[in-house]
């Protein structure tokens, strides 16, 4: 006796074996190019149960014809393509907050990318949404059941839906998302990370105490006031300012910085250690101006969950203690929530290029970006500079607060052959073109930053000054043009360090090994002589420092509050 399937079972049955053998090659493929193993399939049933319920549901939804089981599988594969292009680009794991960046990603593209972005995500859908079968609304109802549970075990139960999860799945692998989504596959990872996302909102709502939180800061200023000297700061954070130099696996046909810059500073450049690889530039500021990590617990991005209410970060501290505080940022207000997470943080003006702004007065202007995209810093930095000694001149002005927050070097890393021709030749074992373009804007940003530093020495000597690279560039393959060129030695994490510099009094300091949250600490310590660190309050001073989870108390408060 034999036994058979029902007519009516084998052709979807051979779908599903053809979807799930696509799945695996696609896997293999993408592992072929730096993306997430595919050694463990076999261990990803949390993966291989959504898979067959997102496309069984589908399946269901949709009117028969030969069309059908392609057209159920798109939206799979949609998801997996964007979990790998965002894990190859940035070296992070995609979350489901992360669509909120979608409008941020297509206003960086330029714009004939964007339309075809749009389109080909837009075309398949269009096609999957004309075939669904509208004549049977009550089977229609019933596929999309399932997804309508996991909706609400996510958001309405989210801390039992996550240990549901973990009772359930492989390994989760507590330091590195990644060997996560390898061991329990990209779209199970998706929905336990927004339930441990939602479980957090509903955490956080303890730790608003606005009189206690306001109560803190208070003591912060009193604590520190009388030891303040009220000098000027600029704080100039430059996006994917890369160190050639730092890659051992490159020779250069001549050195890659420029002759101003390495008599300005010589070998005191140090080393800060940026929460983002490749983008993000929110998070390295979140974490340069507020002092706690990026824990991404509210969002994948902390200044998407600001609203301007007051969150007492270093801009506000020094509000507080009688600065004048202002931010300057050269690209669109709206880019990252920019103006409401600025409020919050403490500024009390913000200025940005007229061209994307005219909500208020703005001393900026973009200019013709030309083939490049982005505003050169140095022309950034000839704007400031007048900005700034427009401010010095006034007889009865307060300290100053200079935020600057450049755009130039961001990906795609052009070049314009007439200003800025290509003067520096690369050799190595490993070719990428957006490395050779970097390395020459390297050497003409070194120039544009020492002219910027001297000028501003010589009308605000006694200030401090400091600079710091948001984060190391994705280039053209992601961390593995890092690997192969062995960037510090690859040492663990290495394209998260980023070059510092500080200046101060007109002399270049060498910073301590440091992370972007230990600025806050850093700048109060020297504004008050060594006084505001004096009692072992600074991470950065400590040999045995705490952990980062250490601070994700403190996080939490100041989430909490800015998130009002």
């Amino acid at each position: 006796m034999s036994l058979s399937l029902p007519d009516r079972w084998r052709k979807p049955l051979l779908h599903v074996a053809l979807l799930l053998a696509a799945l695996a090659i696609y896997a293999k493929l993408v592992e072929v190019y730096g993306g997430f193993s595919a050694k463990l399939l076999y261990l990803q049933w949390p993966e291989l149960l959504c898979v067959l319920c997102l496309y069984g549901l589908l399946y269901t939804a949709l009117k028969p014809s030969s069309w059908r089981p392609v057209l159920a599988a798109i939206p799979i594969f949609v998801i997996y393509l964007v979990h790998d292009v965002f894990y190859l680009v940035y070296g992070q794991v995609f979350r489901l907050i992360n669509i909120s960046e979608l409008p941020e990603l297509l206003q960086v593209l330029p714009l004939p990318y964007a339309i075809l972005l749009v389109i080909a995500f837009v075309t398949p859908f269009l096609m999957l949404f004309a075939k669904i079968d509208y004549a049977r609304p009550w089977r229609l109802a019933l596929s999309m059941l399932p997804l309508v549970v996991i909706a609400l075990g996510v958001r309405a139960a989210p801390d039992a839906f996550a240990s549901g999860f973990q009772s359930f799945a492989h390994e989760i692998v507590t330091y590195s998302d990644g060997k996560s989504v390898e061991q329990n596959g990209r779209m199970a990872m998706l929905l336990y990370r927004e339930a441990q996302r939602a479980g957090t909102l509903e955490r956080i709502a303890p730790y608003r105490d606005r009189a206690a939180f306001d109560a803190h800061y208070r003591e912060e200023l009193a604590r520190i006031g009388p030891d303040l000297q009220r000098r000027d700061v600029h704080l100039i954070v430059l996006e994917s300012f890369l160190d050639p130099r730092l890659f051992k696996g490159v020779e250069f046909s001549r050195s890659p910085v420029h002759p101003d810059f390495e008599q300005l500073f010589g070998n005191t450049l140090g080393l800060s250690v940026s929460p983002v690889f490749g983008g993000g530039t929110a998070q390295a500021e979140f974490e340069v101006l507020c002092g706690v990590p990026a824990f991404e617990k509210l969002s994948s991005v902390e200044f998407n969950a600001f609203t301007g209410a007051s969150a007492h970060c270093l801009p506000g501290i020094l509000s507080g203690l009688g600065y004048q505080v202002t931010a300057s940022n050269a690209y669109k207000p709206n880019f990252f929530n920019a103006q409401p997470a600025y409020q919050g943080i403490g500024f009390a003006e913000q200025y940005y290029p007229a061209e994307f702004y005219s909500a208020g007065p703005t001393y900026l202007h973009a200019g013709d970006t030309g083939v490049e995209d982005y505003q050169f810093d140095g022309d950034l930095f000839a704007q400031n500079l007048g900005f700034v000694e427009d401010y010095l001149r006034r007889g009865d002005r307060l300290p100053l607060f200079n935020y600057v927050l450049t755009i130039y070097g961001h990906t795609p890393h052009n070049l314009d052959p007439l200003k800025r021709p290509a003067v520096i030749q690369l050799r190595s074992g490993f070719h990428d073109v957006h490395l050779e373009r970097v390395v020459n804007q390297f050497y003409y940003r070194t120039e544009a930053i020492a002219a910027y530093v001297r000028r501003l020495v010589a009308l605000d000597p006694d200030s401090l000054i400091v600079l710091v690279s948001d984060h190391v560039p994705p280039l053209q393959f992601g961390p593995n043009t890092y690997n192969a060129l062995a960037y510090l030695g690859n040492r663990p994490n290495s394209d998260h360090y980023n070059r510092i510099a500080i200046i101060d009094r007109g002399r270049p300091v060498s910073p301590p090994a440091m992370r972007h949250y230990d600025m806050p600490d850093l700048v109060l310590d020297r504004l008050t002589g060594g006084a505001s660190c004096g009692t072992g309050r600074c991470a950065y001073r400590d040999v045995d420092r705490a952990p980062r989870e250490a601070h994700l108390d403190r996080y939490l408060v100041l989430m909490a509050h800015a998130s009002e």
